[in-house]
């Protein structure tokens, strides 16, 4: 048995009903449905989920070629991500722009990492110019998922088999010594597909000592043992090594962007993933599913957003294994489907962490420059081991009363716990001094006990689904979200001005307790002649958030559950063809996120203010031109805009939001030939991918001025 994408197979459906005029009869042919593997973990019709999700397929990546996972995703309604240096990224998806641990990020289903060692920026740990898919399910997952899925689920789909043997290279060259090679070779006969590719990436980095250096693989076999056993094994590895840029004044952001004032922070990352998918059909009404899965996470930073009040340099390692299960069975009356499952996972772990000392000097910007001193050695201040646990069963069942009506509901126990060893003071409270006397890493920090803690949480949905007719569904859902502390939130403490001090603010971190959201979401899908589109609204409160504030009083930096925040908004997407060769697609969204209970301190109450880094407006244009005489290739000018928004909590500084312009295109010399061309900020506007306030001045990151990208793509 060959194996086919369905990708592929949609592809190509498509491409025939646009052979020939539509009429009446075949208007549904020209409006293919869509399925998802999100939602329930093996194939559905998106138009019986109820909730959010946009997709892009392998044809979609594939045109797009992006330099940063952005340039995928940004096209999404209500998605945006900023480009952190390298394919670092905050994310803001019902969310404001934050590096939070508030998204899900996925590979065939199973987390980049344990929720106990969150990473802001996991899919530079995931080969996205070569995958074969990304879903992204906006609004809270935990029913299904678990921690994390508060904001949004993104999962990245790896590229299936092709039905015959192929093989592909693809060499880029661009701006700012941008170099990258993509190889893809697969093959499939009766039984095993199978699929390998390779990532070798370097970018010498638009600003000074900016380089990001990537090395990825991927390796998929998939095997039909027999008419009812089939396996998937998935094997992918990523190695980075990419530096950080620190913030910019105002004066420097316009005058010299391109000055990097922390040039030794860097970032090493190395993570491999291992699992194997056995889905036994039992019958035509049953499936057993079990995918074990090995993981390993190692990297090692030197911060850059912390120069200025806590310097350091740490190692964090985890290594997991763990297993997602379940048992899925249809049955009469009303199309019922009933599916039980059980996950685990264990994630032994370790922090190193040590206080560094800095020399600092102003610089002709009135900025601070910062660089390593090398006459203070590094001081230790955390060592610990920790091992993060969750055992979590759940039902989910859907059902049909009607021929349009679906009803869905859901329910998930989530326990978990840390297991965390103390090596300082032979596993006692204690507190350790940082570099004593050097600018600005003299401090204490503090080391609770060597304990265990536990948390869990139910987290339930409901949701329906209503199909008015063919051309037009509805869907309604509620659903509750968790998020358990990350490790680094519970052992890692602030740096403090007294030891005392310090151990009780170790011992405080023990309790805090995890972000609780309800979620409420109704939507419209459908199209209207040839226009397709895609309509939600939601409002979504979030309740005991972990804020690290700075204490007006004593300047010191701690994590608290504070107060409650209200996220409310509407998401649109657009598709039409123009003309026979024209089609506009867009994405829009309009949200406010606002305290809706912050008060911090006596002096430190935001109780209705908005919240900083949260544009109310994001929007993405997309108009493309497939003419004869591009041999089957196309050009693409995308618009994208994002919004202003406020710099602080306060609401005192506004960042006034930025438009961009991108120009794409590609030829196709020959069936197996392919030459391409990107120009990104077509305009070469000044612009910053985040903004804030620093000590009651903007701050900013800066973003890429005009660069270019030219490809070949060979085939066999």
């Amino acid at each position: 048995m060959r194996s086919i994408s369905l990708a592929g197979l949609l592809a190509g459906m498509a491409c025939c009903a646009q052979a020939s005029p539509a009429t009446d009869t075949d208007e549904q042919a020209l409006h293919l449905e869509q399925i998802s593997v999100t939602a329930t973990r093996e194939a559905q019709k998106t138009s019986e989920i109820p909730a959010s999700i946009s997709q892009v397929d392998a044809l979609d990546i594939q045109e797009q070629r992006p330099r940063h996972p952005s340039e995928v995703l940004n096209r999404m309604p209500g998605v945006r991500l900023s480009n952190l240096s390298g394919e670092g990224h905050s994310t803001a998806i019902r969310q404001p722009l934050t590096t939070a641990p508030v998204y899900l990020f996925l590979e065939d289903g199973i987390p980049t990492r344990s929720t106990g060692f969150f990473n802001h920026n996991a899919l530079y740990e995931i080969n996205v110019p070569q995958a074969g898919g990304i879903e992204v399910s906006k609004g809270p997952g935990s029913a299904l998922y678990g921690s994390d899925a508060i904001g949004g689920i993104v999962n990245v789909l790896t590229p299936e088999p092709p039905p015959e043997a192929e093989f592909a290279l693809t060499s880029e060259l661009g701006s700012y010594g941008w170099r990258r090679l993509l190889l893809d070779a697969g093959d499939s006969n009766a039984r095993d597909g199978l699929r390998a590719t390779l990532n070798l990436t370097r970018m010498d980095g638009w600003q000074e000592h900016a380089g990001y250096d990537r090395q990825s693989a991927l390796l998929r076999w998939d095997h039909q043992h027999n008419d009812a056993l089939r396996v998937k094994s998935v094997f992918s590895y990523s190695q980075i090594d990419q530096a950080h840029v620190g913030t910019l004044n105002q004066a420097q952001y316009h005058a010299d962007p391109r000055h990097n004032n922390i040039p030794f922070s860097t970032r090493q990352v190395e993570a491999w993933r291992l699992s194997s998918a056995f889905d036994y059909q039992l019958d035509e009404q049953t499936l057993l599913s079990f995918t074990p899965y090995l993981r390993d996470n190692s990297m090692d930073i030197i911060p850059s957003w912390s120069v200025s009040y806590d310097p350091s340099q740490y190692t964090t390692a985890n290594r997991s294994f763990g297993f997602l299960s379940k048992y899925r069975v249809d049955f009469e009356p009303w199309r019922a489907r009933l599916i039980v499952g059980l996950d685990y996972d264990y994630s032994p772990g370790s922090r190193e962490e040590d206080s560094i000392a800095l020399l600092r000097r102003s610089n002709a910007y009135g900025a601070i420059d910062y660089q390593l001193d090398p006459q203070r050695a590094p001081v230790r201040i955390y060592d610990y081991d920790v091992t993060f646990q969750s055992l979590s069963p759940y039902l989910h069942g859907e059902l049909s009363p009607s021929e349009a009506l679906r009803l869905t509901a859901g329910l998930r126990f989530d326990q978990m716990q840390y297991d965390y060893d103390n090596h300082f003071n032979g596993g006692q409270a204690s507190a350790s001094q940082g570099v004593p006397g050097a600018f600005p890493g003299n401090g204490w920090y503090g080391h609770a006990a060597s304990s265990t803690v536990r948390y869990q949480h139910l987290s339930p949905k409901l949701g329906a689904t209503y199909a008015f007719s063919p051309q037009l569904s509805a869907f309604l859902a509620y659903s509750n979200a968790f998020r358990t502390p990350s490790e680094s939130q519970v052992f890692r403490g602030s740096r403090e001005s007294s030891a005392s001090r310090a151990q009780a603010a170790a011992e405080a971190l023990l309790d805090l307790k995890p972000i609780i959201v309800d979620n409420y979401e109704v939507g419209l899908r459908g199209y209207l002649a040839e226009l397709d589109y895609e309509l939600a609204l939601y409002h979504m409160t979030k309740r005991d958030d972990i804020l690290n504030y700075q204490d007006p009083v004593t300047n010191q930096r701690r994590a608290t559950n504070a107060g409650k925040t209200l996220h409310r908004g509407v998401e649109l997407g657009l598709g039409l063809p123009l003309a026979d060769a024209w089609r506009w697609e867009a994405s829009l969204s309009y949200a406010k996120h606002s305290y809706a209970d912050w008060q911090l301190s006596n002096s430190s109450d935001y109780t209705g203010n908005e919240m900083e880094a949260a544009p109310r407006l994001i929007a993405n244009n997309r108009l493309s031109y497939r003419p004869a005489l591009l041999n089957g290739g196309r050009l693409e000018l995308e618009w994208q805009r994002l919004g202003s928004y406020w710099r602080d909590a306060q609401n005192t500084s506004r960042y006034p939001g930025h438009d961009l312009l991108h120009l794409r295109g590609n030829y196709l010399l020959s069936s197996q030939m392919e030459v391409y061309a990107a120009i990104n900020n077509l305009q070469d506007k000044r612009y910053a991918e985040t903004s804030a306030l620093n000590s009651g001045e903007p701050s900013y990151n800066a973003g890429l001025p005009r660069n270019v990208t030219l490809g070949l793509q060979l085939r066999w």
